[in-house]
C-alpha cells in the first residue's frame, strides 16, 4: 500500500526586499528565484517546488507588496494578492529591522480581511536587533494573529528546515502535483530572462533605473549546447550606453554571468547573445507583459 502523500500551496509575501526569493531558494534548495538587493527584483509569480518527506510544498515567490504608482508596478502588485488566493498557507515576511512600518503595516490589514490561514516569519534576524524581535512579534500577533511564528535568516539556513517542517505537515493530503526532481514550474525560456536580469540589477546597481526588462528573441536547443538570443529593453540612449559600458565591457561582462548562471540551471552548454535595445515607454506596451509573465492592467 502506497504511503499517504500531502501537497499544497504556500504563498510567500511581504514588503520589497522582505527576503521572500532569498527564503524559497533555501526552502527549496536550489536557486529558482532571483536575488538582488534592489527592492522589486521579483516581478511576476513564480513556483518554487520543495520537498520534505512525504509532503510537496508548492512555493509560490510574489512580488512585493507597496503603493503601486505606474502601470507596471500595479501588475506586480496585482500578481502578489492573486498569488495568495487559495492558498494553504499564506506564509508573511516581515524584515525585522524594519519592523511593522507603514507598508507593512498595510500588508497585515490587507491579510487581515482574508480567509488563508496565516503564518508570519521575521526575516533577517541574524542582522537585526535581537531585543526587539520578542516586542515585534508580539506587536504583530496582536494586530493579527498568526496561527505560527517563527524568526529564520534564510542565507545562513537558520530556522528554515523547521519552518519548512512544520509547513510540509500544515499541507492537505493529496498527490504530488509535480514530478519529485522539478525545482520550479517556470519554462526554461522565463528563467533565462530573469537570470539575465539578475545580472543587470547585480552589475549596475543603481546606475541604470528600475525600467528595463528581458524579451527573449530565439530559445532553440540543439544537440550539443542550447542558444539563446535576449534583447535588454531600456527607455533611452543614456541608458544603453550604461549598460553596454566602456567599449562593451558592461555588457560582455552581463553576458558572461548570465551564461554561467544558466550553464548551471539547465546543466548543458549555453550560447547567450545579448542585444541592447531603446524602447520607450515599453512598460505600456501590452506585449511586454506575456513576456514578464504578468497580466495586463489598466
Amino acid at each position: 500500500m502506497t504511503a499517504p502523500t500531502r501537497c499544497g500551496v504556500v504563498a510567500v509575501v511581504g514588503a520589497p526586499n522582505a527576503g521572500k526569493s532569498t527564503l524559497v531558494n533555501a526552502l527549496v534548495g536550489e536557486k529558482v528565484a532571483i536575488v538582488s538587493p534592489r527592492v522589486q527584483t521579483t516581478r511576476a509569480r513564480l513556483m518554487g517546488i520543495a520537498v520534505e518527506g512525504d509532503a510537496q510544498l508548492l512555493l509560490v515567490d510574489t512580488p512585493g507588496i507597496f503603493a503601486p504608482r505606474k502601470r507596471l508596478e500595479r501588475a506586480m502588485v496585482k500578481a502578489a494578492w492573486e498569488g495568495a488566493e487559495g492558498a494553504d498557507v499564506v506564509l508573511l515576511l516581515i524584515d525585522a529591522r524594519r519592523g511593522l512600518a507603514d507598508d507593512v503595516a498595510e500588508i497585515v490589514t490587507g491579510l487581515s480581511q482574508r480567509p488563508e490561514p496565516k503564518w508570519l516569519a521575521l526575516t533577517k534576524v541574524d542582522i537585526a536587533s535581537k531585543e526587539r524581535l520578542l516586542p515585534l512579534a508580539a506587536e504583530a500577533n496582536q494586530r493579527l494573529p498568526f496561527a505560527e511564528t517563527f524568526m529564520i535568516a534564510a542565507p545562513q539556513g537558520d530556522g528554515v528546515p523547521e519552518l519548512k517542517r512544520r509547513l510540509a505537515a500544515a499541507l492537505p493530503a493529496g498527490p504530488w502535483h509535480f514530478p519529485p526532481d522539478q525545482i520550479t514550474d517556470a519554462t526554461t525560456r522565463l528563467l533565462a530572462a530573469e537570470l539575465t536580469r539578475e545580472q543587470i540589477y547585480l552589475q549596475l546597481r543603481d546606475e541604470l533605473p528600475y525600467a528595463a526588462t528581458i524579451e527573449t528573441e530565439q530559445f532553440s536547443e540543439g544537440p550539443r549546447a542550447t542558444t539563446i538570443h535576449q534583447s535588454i529593453l531600456v527607455e533611452r540612449d543614456s541608458q544603453k550606453a550604461i549598460v553596454l559600458g566602456k567599449g562593451g565591457t558592461r555588457i560582455k561582462a552581463i553576458g558572461e554571468a548570465a551564461r554561467a548562471e544558466l550553464e548551471s540551471l539547465l546543466g548543458r552548454r549555453v550560447h547567450l547573445f545579448l542585444h541592447v535595445k531603446v524602447k520607450p515607454g515599453w512598460a505600456d506596451r501590452r506585449d511586454a507583459y506575456g513576456e514578464m509573465g504578468l497580466d495586463w492592467v489598466e
